[in-house]
């Protein structure tokens, strides 16, 4: 059994780490020959089992070699191409380092979510890359990963954990989205997609209002429309931004597929995006600055973004013990020609 308790005598893994302060994951990944480990900490390591007089258990750590090198990436939407982009990166960056990319996508469900999880944990991978689904409890997904596997959370916030976090800066791209358009002379500016209770959009909209604030706008509620953010469901709800007037003259969408699907329902209702209606998105896709017409959004870098993830999970894994990170990326404007609409000055549009 592997709780029985060790001969007398024999020196353990936990001997090792305790005598030099270290985890056992740590002392762990320094048998099993890992790159991750700085040179100082494996000399270190390595003394202390000569001195101790540490026996190799060679048919454990084979078994334990069948599912180290993998790394699971639990994505909540990867028909988003942003998302797509985001495990391109993260997968290039682990191979460079030797690891493989365990793959499980949620569909924004909570309960495929922790299927899922579930089943990526039956194979031990060394660590976890996780975009929560939307609704995600943090003390389950916590109770279901346990204590020994490293999570790094990206974006969307996990409450209950104190895992490595790499967040977008989603309250200053909403600012620069907001403040690019009433430089343009709009003043009707809806905030269109998404869900309150993703902790991504209500940062989006904090920046949005808190751009509208400094330029003395005081923003109708019904100029905030909550929709899934996929593509479909934002152009089947584009109508929700007319049913008063006057009606909104620009949109800062939750992300880009919001904002794709707002063009095309623009065009369905007979108005021109870029041409009688601005459009901003956030992510900045590959489809971006092909669309038709072209639609300027915040750059975030997806598949940078998936590079540094996995160098940040890479980073936790060759030390364990160090605190908790957490990370906010660069975003920039990519202006384009989705918001060119101008609105003449004394309108107020």
């Amino acid at each position: 059994m592997n709780d029985a308790p060790a001969p007398r005598g024999r020196v353990t893994l936990a001997d090792i780490a305790r005598a030099c302060g270290l985890s056992r994951a740590t002392v762990s990944l320094v048998l099993r020959g890992s790159p991750l480990v700085h040179a100082d900490t494996r000399a270190r390591v390595e003394a202390e089992l000569k001195r101790q007089g540490y026996v190799y258990h060679r048919g454990a750590a084979n078994l334990r070699r069948k599912v180290s090198t993998g790394v699971a990436l639990v994505i909540n939407d990867l028909s988003n191409p942003f998302f797509a982009e985001f495990a391109a990166g993260v997968d290039e960056w682990l191979a460079t380092a030797g690891f493989v990319t365990l793959l499980g996508s949620t569909n924004e469900s909570v309960e495929r979510q922790q299927a899922v999880l579930t089943s990526l944990m039956e194979h031990d991978p060394a660590g976890i890359i996780l975009s929560p689904a939307e609704g995600s409890d943090g003390a389950r997904v916590r109770a279901q990963v346990g204590e020994r596997t490293p999570v790094l959370v990206f974006n969307r916030e996990l409450d209950s954990t104190d895992w490595d976090f790499l967040a977008l800066d989603n309250t200053h791209g909403a600012r620069l989205a907001t403040r690019h358009l009433l430089e343009r002379g709009h003043r009707r500016i809806a905030f269109f997609g998404g869900h309150r209770d993703s902790s991504s959009c209500r940062q989006r909209r904090q920046g949005y209002r808190e751009a509208l604030a400094e330029a003395g706008v005081d923003p109708e509620p019904q100029w905030l429309v909550e929709c899934a953010p996929t593509r479909l469901e934002a152009a089947q709800q584009t109508g929700a931004l007319f049913v008063r007037d006057p009606a909104p003259t620009a949109a800062v969408c939750y992300n880009d597929a919001v904002a794709l699907g707002l063009m095309a329902g623009l065009v369905a209702r007979g108005r021109r995006p870029g041409g009688d209606f601005a459009v901003v998105g956030f992510d900045d896709i590959p489809e971006a600055s092909v669309a038709s017409p072209t639609l300027t959004t915040i750059a975030v870098d997806p598949r940078a973004r998936g590079r540094q993830a996995a160098e940040l999970i890479l980073k936790r894994l060759r030390d364990p013990d160090m605190p908790p990170a957490h990370t906010v990326a660069p975003v920039r404007l990519q202006a384009r020609s989705s918001s060119e609409v101008l609105v003449p000055p004394g309108e107020f549009a």
